[in-house]
């Protein structure tokens, strides 16, 4: 078999793990040297193959490559740029010239619903063109949308640091006898597995409310709600989904290639109307970034699976396989056991999976089965290596590949 090289691209939001993803790729990429001849990595998402901007990933230390199991972001850079219906565009020639330049037959694309577009549509030109050339998805996304599996990389971290920091929150904002309205804004689009992730919390260090995307939000009911848990007990804790239907205070909304609008905010709008109708002091807090970019907080068991999910990529796809996304498969909650295989993309692009209504009980609590479900994804801690007090993370040499 001649020797191929292969090109990693990251693409949409980053999460903790990304990069532990790449890191699996790399390492087992180089366990077959007879048929992998170079490790490249796409900038700045499908734009480095666009335009001709890849870095070679055998020129950095191996120390920097460790790193890359506690470095948050995309460290290749990202993208959110939609490739054209039409497969047959001057976008996919160059894509194609790129490919063929650098001798690539392995590309791995490391992302959501819509990166598994992207993965979709390169593999189908590739195959219509007869390219020897292999395409191989890689689950990633904090909202845990991702169709055909379990769950998805980046979302149990995302959840473990969602759930610790609102406990904190909650705690503090108990400390007075009579306190303020306080809404927790949680990233979820469409779907609010990460909102809801804040349920494994126990009594004590829990929010009073819990709003997801899922399902109806009626402000009337809203406030009824908060007027009477802050009238009885001091206080009101929200936590709410990003994405609930509330347009009420927003304006001039932008949105992506992909026709998702920008979010954000919500917890503002959701403070204001509480201080105009009910008279209450509030407080909004945004957990913004951090959510999905918070090293520190990683759980063990979304690591070890990301990086398995990058290895088995890259031997898959030296197996001869394309079109397919690795997916987990759990064989068990209790105790937890989980099985990969791959999955025909085409059952994955575009479509998101939400939280089934078996697992919610109403805006106060979820059911058993999301817990029994949630609690094994954030479980275990990883060693996190510092620096003069601050977490050391990978900084890439970015040698272009000429």
């Amino acid at each position: 078999m001649a020797k191929k090289a292969m090109v990693y691209i990251q693409s949409g939001g980053p999460t903790s793990v990304i990069n532990s993803s790449l890191y699996g790729a790399i390492k087992e990429a180089r366990e077959h040297g007879d048929v992998i001849d170079g490790i490249y990595g796409s900038l700045y998402g499908i734009e480095g193959l666009l335009c001709d901007q890849l870095i070679d990933l055998n020129q950095e230390d191996e120390a920097t490559i460790e790193l890359l199991k506690q470095t948050p972001g995309s460290i290749l850079g990202t993208s959110r740029h939609k490739l054209p219906k039409d497969i047959h565009s001057d976008e996919y020639s160059k894509i194609i010239a790129t490919l063929k330049k650098h001798n690539i037959g392995y590309v791995f694309v490391n992302g959501g619903n819509d990166s598994m577009d992207t993965c979709a549509k390169l593999s189908s030109l590739c195959k219509e063109l007869n390219l020897d050339v292999k395409v191989m998805g890689v689950p990633k996304t904090v909202d845990n949308d991702l169709a055909e599996t379990d769950h998805s990389n980046g979302f149990g971290s995302a959840a473990k640091y969602i759930i610790n920091t609102v406990k904190e929150i909650v705690i503090d904002a108990k400390c007075y006898k009579k306190s303020k309205v306080f809404i927790i804004e949680i990233m979820g689009r469409n779907a609010g597995w990460l909102t809801a992730s804040v349920d494994l919390l126990p009594e004590g260090v829990r929010p009073d409310f819990i709003y997801l995307p899922e399902n109806p939000f009626d402000p009337e009911d809203f406030l009824a709600k908060i007027k009477k848990q802050h009238e009885e007990h001091g206080s009101a804790i929200v936590a709410v989904s990003e994405g609930i239907d509330f347009s009420e205070g927003a304006t001039n909304v932008r949105v992506d290639s992909f026709g998702h609008k920008q979010l954000g905010g919500l917890s503002a709008r959701l403070a204001q109307l509480v201080e105009t109708r009910l008279d209450l002091p509030t407080r909004s807090i945004e957990l913004s970034l951090p959510q999905r970019a918070y090293s520190f907080l990683t759980s063990k068991v979304d690591q070890e699976e990301t990086i398995m999910c990058g290895r088995l990529a890259v031997r898959h796809a030296v197996e001869g396989m394309s079109g397919h996304m690795i997916a987990i498969k759990r064989l068990s909650s209790e105790p937890y056991a989980v099985d990969f295989t791959p999955v025909d993309i085409t059952k994955i692009a575009n479509v998101e999976r939400k939280i089934p209504q078996s697992m919610m009980v109403d805006e106060t609590r979820m059911a058993d089965s999301f817990r029994e479900y949630c609690l094994p994804l954030i479980q275990g801690e990883i060693p996190v290596e510092y620096e003069n007090g601050i977490i050391k993370s990978a900084v890439l040499k970015k040698v272009l590949v000429k």
